[in-house]
């Protein structure tokens, strides 16, 4: 990354304000980065950020819009599953980042929010701008989708709020923390010298296991089934955790799914994963399901859900279910994140990768190490394929299939797909192949999440590559800036279909369940006449671009010269026409 906004004053080694405590905590911690969009409510810890630490552990990453403050921390959280850190200022720039908080809250994505109020006492404020920029209870904005938050009320309780704010992010479940900076209390000078401890002994705790009855039960369930179906849902980048999966799977011989929305946790080309992996079950997967006698959830999100594509009778399910999930412990009432509840017949709170890991060693023993698996695939991916028309007009499974072609034997992380993403074509081979869903199912958080990701791999040698929605980078497109401003490659791909077609597609099925022409969904949908210039709005933000890209022909070549600017070290944007459609079709809400 850019060596760049160094400040030119020697930085000093004691603290002297009370927002140098703040920051300083954060060196502590061994935050390396801290984005932000500007606000007076938290000048005083600006300026620690800058003249006591030197803009540098953490360094600042200006965006210039509070979404992509937090969704930049999102992304670097879903590669390293550590928390950064980034800043909102007061009450308006806090809802402004609040839907990115949200997306973080769903994905369990670890996180620490600073955030500033006040002065909170009003002797200090300014004349109307400091008292509409005061709440009494800011933390009240996002207490529902947070794990905690703190206002400390003196130097002693900043360091306090920083250690429990860092444990408590980073424990399992993970989900952010916000911790609210008093202006009043950032400026005001110190009494005396106030020593930081060590942070050695304030470390999160090791994620909980599973209790040996719980994890005998499920080996049991898995030695004896005659077909077994593994769902694997949240899990860590741990190579080796990966590997004990892939084992499970091939011991006892189970059929695997797994979730687009989720990290890359299983590799989707290995004969024992049976779909791809899915926001909504195909046919050919539920007849998988149906055959099963034993389901064991990894946390799984929504297992519920998943049950009810195949019965709205879901608490006579036939099949014995085991659930792995830590989830319960962070469901509130607000928030329905927690889904309908599942009927389960082994319910265990644990860390899912912690619960593989010791039913593996008993299935192996129970097995004698022979595998159930004979070796046979029973992986159902077509052979990829271009579009008929692909050399006239694309669809959007294409730009799947070009970029499956593109990376070959390569390496690459893919950050973030649309809703529409086939995953038949391009297959997931290590943990850090893809980032998941944004969480929330909001729209603005993808070019962000693009940037969060490619900052924490820019030392490792994949390019980072992102497959956009039109919608999704029109209402984020200015996280390119902090991209281009810092130097953090990325390709940035819009699959541009002109329309926020997801509402297409609800608008057409109101109609027809009201006996109205369907033909009429796209009215206040399409975004056409006159086309939006993607490429030319992410040149206004200093990143190279090309496109309208029409032909697959036009697509391939681009991508060659994209990656190429990657792997020099720039991002780039390629704005791919594609026709409206989807490769998988959504779920219908009443279906």
């Amino acid at each position: 990354m850019k060596n760049i906004e160094r400040p030119k004053v020697t930085p000093s080694n004691a603290a002297e304000w009370g927002s140098d405590v703040a920051a300083r905590m954060l060196r502590e911690l061994d935050i390396p980065y801290i984005s932000l969009n500007p606000g007076a409510s938290y000048r005083g810890f600006h300026d620690s950020l800058v003249n006591h630490l030197g803009n540098e552990a953490p360094q600042m990453l200006l965006c210039l819009n509070e979404d992509h403050v937090v969704s930049i921390a999102h992304g670097y959280a879903k590669v390293t599953e550590k928390a950064m850190a980034c800043v909102l200022h007061s009450n308006v720039g806090l809802l402004h980042g609040s839907m990115g908080i949200f997306n973080a809250w769903c994905d369990r994505a670890p996180m620490i929010v600073v955030g500033a109020t006040g002065p909170v006492a009003p002797e200090k404020r300014r004349p109307w701008i400091d008292w509409i920029h005061t709440a009494k209870d800011q933390g009240a904005l996002l207490r529902d989708y947070i794990k905690w938050d703190d206002e400390p009320r003196s130097p002693h309780g900043i360091v306090e709020a920083f250690l429990r704010g860092n444990q408590l992010t980073n424990s399992q479940p993970t989900a952010p923390v916000y911790i609210c900076l008093d202006a009043g209390l950032q400026e005001q000078k110190l009494d005396e010298p106030l020593a930081i401890p060590t942070t050695a002994r304030y470390q999160p705790a090791a994620t909980p296991r599973a209790n040996p009855a719980d994890v005998e039960a499920v080996a049991e369930m898995l030695a004896k089934a005659e077909n077994p179906l593994i769902l694997f849902g949240r899990a860590g980048r741990d190579q080796a955790a990966w590997d004990r999966r892939v084992r499970l799977a091939e011991l006892s011989g189970a059929s695997v799914m797994t979730s687009i929305r989720e990290r890359a946790v299983f590799p989707t080309d290995h004969g024992l994963h049976v779909v791809p992996p899915f926001y909504w079950l195909s046919p050919t997967a539920k007849e998988i399901v149906r055959k099963a006698d034993v389901i064991v959830s990894f946390d799984w999100v929504d297992l519920n859900g998943f049950l009810l594509q195949m019965t709205r009778a879901t608490e006579s399910y036939p099949a014995k279910i085991a659930h792995v999930t830590l989830d319960a412990s962070l469901h509130r009432g607000w928030s329905m994140d927690y889904f309908a509840l599942p009927p389960v017949d082994v319910p265990i709170a644990a860390g899912a990768d912690t619960v593989v890991e010791d039913v593996l060693a008993l299935v192996e023993r129970k097995l004698a190490g022979k595998a159930k698996w004979d070796g046979t695939s029973r992986n159902t991916y077509p052979v990829p394929a271009y579009s008929a028309g692909a050399a006239t007009e694309l669809a959007p499974r294409d730009i799947e299939i070009a970029l499956a072609k593109a990376r070959g034997e390569q390496t690459f992380t893919l950050a973030h797909v649309t809703i529409g993403w086939a995953g038949d074509a391009y297959h997931f081979r290590d943990p850090y192949d893809f980032m998941g869903h944004d969480g929330g199912a909001g729209l603005a958080a993808g070019p962000g999440l693009t940037v969060g990701v490619a900052l924490a791999l820019k030392d490792a040698a994949r390019p980072v590559v992102s497959v956009l929605g039109d919608g999704d980078f029109l209402q984020g497109v200015t996280a390119l800036w902090t991209a281009a401003h810092y130097g953090i490659p990325a390709l940035f791909i819009v699959s541009n279909n002109r329309s926020n077609f997801n509402d297409e597609i609800h608008q057409e099925a109101v109609a027809k369940a009201r006996s109205r022409p369907p033909e009429n969904r796209w009215i206040g949908q399409r975004m056409d006449e006159p086309v939006v210039d993607l490429a030319g709005m992410a040149r206004c933000q200093g990143v190279e671009a090309e496109g309208p890209i029409r032909t697959v022909a036009e697509l391939e070549e681009a991508l060659k010269r994209g990656l190429e600017a990657v792997r020099a070290g720039k991002p780039y944007l390629l704005d791919v026409h594609v026709t409206p459609g989807y490769a998988n079709p959504p779920l219908s809400r009443g279906a």
